[in-house]
């Protein structure tokens, strides 16, 4: 996927829905900033979705039929481009052919859970979804609000402590861990 030695750390957050990916994220993107890391965000929607509002102008030209919307401030740009029917859905590895990989240090995924990349396990054993580890060999940590299963042969971490949790992707960023 991201190859050479300037490439940014790529990791995912693996979990069924409920589990609390964004949550989490929304907690551990302000720790990972405030230690100087330059962060990029991948995530996958299931569904039809919309960045722009119904009363906004690029909604307004999107709907009108543009292929490719491109919208721009002093603050942000976004680009927005419709597939069409005949069209697949892109890879993990295609997105992240578009984004400006120079300037981060890593990217974190939400979502994408069946594609090989290194991932963090999020699991609430008390919402009886099925561990992915033991059939994933990309998944690095177990991440959960639990005392770890039997014989776990991976990192467990605190689904609760987002610190520890940013403390260990520091460490895989800065190699002082290994997965």
């Amino acid at each position: 996927m991201l190859t050479g030695s300037n490439a940014p750390l790529l990791l995912g957050f693996a979990a069924f829905s409920g589990t609390g990916k964004t949550e989490l994220l929304t907690k551990l993107i302000p720790i990972l900033v405030a230690q100087g890391l330059r962060l990029g965000i991948v995530k996958h929607a299931h569904h039809n979705f919309d960045v722009d509002q119904p009363s906004k102008d690029s909604y307004r030209l999107r709907h009108a039929g543009a292929q490719e919307t491109l919208i721009s401030s002093s603050r942000r740009w976004a680009l927005m481009h419709e597939l069409a029917d005949d069209e697949e859905e892109l890879t993990l590895s295609q997105l992240l052919e578009r984004i400006d990989t120079e300037n981060l240090d890593i990217i974190l995924v939400e979502g994408f859970k069946r594609e090989n990349f290194p991932k963090i396990e999020l699991n609430r054993p008390s919402l009886g979804h099925p561990y992915l580890h033991p059939d994933d060999a990309n998944i690095v940590a177990l991440a959960s609000d639990e005392a770890p299963p039997p014989n776990l042969k991976l990192p467990h971490l605190d689904l609760n402590n987002p610190p520890e949790i940013a403390a260990f992707i520091a460490g895989l960023h800065n190699g002082t861990v290994t997965p």
